[in-house]
This record gives structure tokens, C-alpha cells and sequence, in this order.
């Protein structure tokens, strides 16, 4: 478990993770609307190198990006009861990085390997639960865990 006292610790968090991350990677981000959704996927951004201004990808559905790997931003929070309106197979099995903001309202059975990271507000800022489904990303949260 990780906690964030404000925005610039939460974007830290995401750089640190984004430096971290490999072609193919999943992150899965989940939470309540203004959790830090976003927030987080911009310092995932800076950790990949990506130079653009990150928008949340709320109406667009899937914004890309460019950096030392592509950063596929998707928001699947509108597509809600069809996932098959999009075919994510383009985004998850590209060659990049894939964060999928409301993920958790995708079957993720259809996922192999994948990093969630659920993030509550608490009063004195976030709470980010981690957990590590299939071995990349069990690497990935165990490199996360030992800094």
C-alpha cells in the first residue's frame, strides 16, 4: 500500500512507476471520480518520457501518446455496458503501455497479466492499493514495494 499527501506525491509515485514499465504492461486504475485517476496516469506520462500535456480521456475514449514507449491512455467508464465497442486488443497488446482509467468495469478475466491500483481518498490525501495479477506485473509491484 502507498499514500500520496497531495497531487505533486501522487504524480512522483506515477513517474517512479513509469520508469518502471515495459512494452505491454496493463495498469488497470480504478476509483471514485476525483480520486487521481488522471493525476496518476500524468506522472506515469513523465516516467515514460511523454512530453505532451496529458487530458483525461473521459470523452475521446482512448487518447495516445508518445514517449520512450506509446502510452495508450483509455477511459472506459462511457463504454461501460459494451467493451466490445473498442477493440482494446489494438491497446493491450500493442507495443506500448496501456492505462485504462475505470478498468475495473472490464471483465478482467479477458486480461492475462495486469497491475490495478485502486485509489480511495482518505483525509490526509490518497490510499493506493496495489495488486498484481500474472508474473510481469507481480515484478513489477515487488520492484515498486523494494523502491
Amino acid at each position: 500500500m502507498f499514500y500520496s499527501k497531495d497531487e505533486a506525491e501522487l504524480i512522483t509515485f506515477g513517474r517512479a512507476l513509469g520508469q518502471k514499465l515495459e512494452e505491454n504492461d496493463l495498469l488497470i486504475l480504478s476509483g471514485d471520480l476525483g480520486a487521481g485517476k488522471t493525476t496518476l496516469t500524468k506522472g506515469i506520462a513523465q516516467g515514460l518520457g511523454v512530453a505532451q500535456m496529458i487530458k483525461s480521456p473521459t470523452y475521446t475514449i482512448v487518447r495516445e501518446y508518445e514517449g520512450r514507449l506509446p502510452l495508450f491512455h483509455l477511459d472506459v467508464y462511457r463504454i461501460g455496458d459494451d467493451p466490445d465497442s473498442i477493440d482494446l486488443d489494438d491497446f493491450v497488446y500493442g507495443n506500448g503501455v496501456t492505462v485504462i482509467e475505470w478498468g475495473d468495469l472490464l471483465n478482467l478475466a479477458d486480461f492475462e497479466d495486469y497491475l490495478v491500483i485502486t485509489i480511495e481518498k482518505i483525509a490526509s490525501g490518497r490510499q493506493l492499493k496495489l495488486h498484481a495479477q500474472g508474473r510481469r506485473s507481480q515484478q513489477l509491484l515487488e520492484e515498486l514495494q523494494n523502491g
